[in-house]
């Protein structure tokens, strides 16, 4: 029986597939919140963002609040360790937290566009381009994930499954669902129902509804859609930083499937102190694990002193023993390295 396997991913998974991280997130963030004024008039920037904000506001002076919070994200973005941290050293401001996550969703739904997962399927093409995947974690993720692996037998294989996603975008199952329904000739109902025996955990939510996902969601958005300015803040209060926490109703299935893990592989993942703290069981679910729980995780371009401080805050994770393996390498590279411990077959 396949070992229950808790993925845990950040942004440097993603970052395989093409999205920003960084410093090149943070200035497209900035990019998008440019709004520049002369002698009271609009001069030059994000002209549509600056109605949508007039819009929004109650008052004069609330459209001068977001604009000053646009500002001064705009400014300071690079002395701030990432978006997230800089919201998070204004706790409680509302005003810049909005439009710091304005400038989130607007730059990932533009990064998922120019992926290597994007495919334009109105215009002719039927999937993603999977040759295009060759030097990233996702082809060897999906070799391990069904070798040996019948489409009827996906559901079992499934169900050991779990993957939490810090990330805002989609890339994961926008993947899966394409390579499902290629690799085993699959409807696309039929590839999505397949992927509801996974189990998907966003903690702070995503940029919106994949269609095969939710079609009666207020937030649909296809994989890399262009989404209309006007519709930037309803999606932007879909999604939440690590300082407001994450969505309270998928907390009780990510605390109750890392109990249960018994293998753990983090990817791309920062380890975070307050996501760390999020991923930690209570002092009640705390157990002494019978079997040591086996963890690998990325830690690309990292020192010596980094990884074992990583492993630290891991093993803290659980009571009982763990078997850490820390890398410095990218993603894909852990899955070739480690393809036998890291296969269901």
């Amino acid at each position: 029986m396949a070992r229950n396997t808790v993925y845990i991913i950040g942004a440097g998974a993603s970052f395989e597939a093409g999205l920003p991280v960084g410093n090149s997130l943070k200035h497209e963030i900035a990019r998008i919140l440019k709004m520049e004024f002369e002698h009271g008039s609009f001069k030059a920037g994000n002209y549509e963002l600056y109605q949508t904000l007039r819009r929004h506001a109650n008052n004069n002076t609330e459209v001068k609040e977001y604009l000053q919070a646009c500002r001064h994200i705009r400014n300071n973005m690079p002395l701030a360790i990432s978006i997230d941290n800089f919201i998070d050293s204004e706790r409680g401001n509302e005003k810049l937290a909005l439009c710091g996550k304005i400038g989130i969703v607007d730059s990932i739904l533009k990064s998922e566009k120019i992926s290597k997962l994007f495919f334009e399927r109105y215009r002719g093409s039927q999937t993603i381009n999977f040759s295009a995947l060759e030097s990233t974690w996702y082809l060897p993720f999906f070799r391990t994930l069904t070798e040996n692996c019948r489409a009827e037998d996906l559901a079992e294989r499934f169900s050991s499954i779990t993957l939490i996603i810090f990330n805002y975008d989609r890339c994961i199952e926008h993947f899966l669902h394409n390579a499902l329904m290629s690799y085993y000739r699959l409807s696309e109902g039929e590839a999505a129902e397949h992927i509801t025996n996974l189990t998907f955990i966003h903690p702070y939510g995503t940029v919106g509804s994949l269609q095969w996902q939710d079609r009666a969601s207020s937030t649909v958005m296809e994989y890399g859609g262009d989404i209309q300015t006007n519709q930037l803040i309803e999606y932007a209060q879909r999604i939440r930083t690590f300082t407001e926490g994450a969505h309270s109703e998928s907390m009780g299935t990510l605390k109750s499937n890392m109990k249960n893990a018994e293998r753990i592989v983090f990817l791309g993942f920062a380890f975070h102190r307050l996501n760390m703290e999020l991923l930690s069981l209570t002092d009640l679910d705390r157990y002494e694990n019978p079997v040591a729980i086996e963890c690998y995780a990325t830690a690309f371009k990292t020192s010596k002193s980094d990884q074992e401080s990583i492993s630290s805050s891991i093993s803290h994770l659980y009571k009982g023993e763990l078997k850490i393996n820390i890398e410095n390498m990218t993603c894909s590279n852990l899955f070739s390295d480690y393809s036998r411990s890291l296969g269901y077959a």
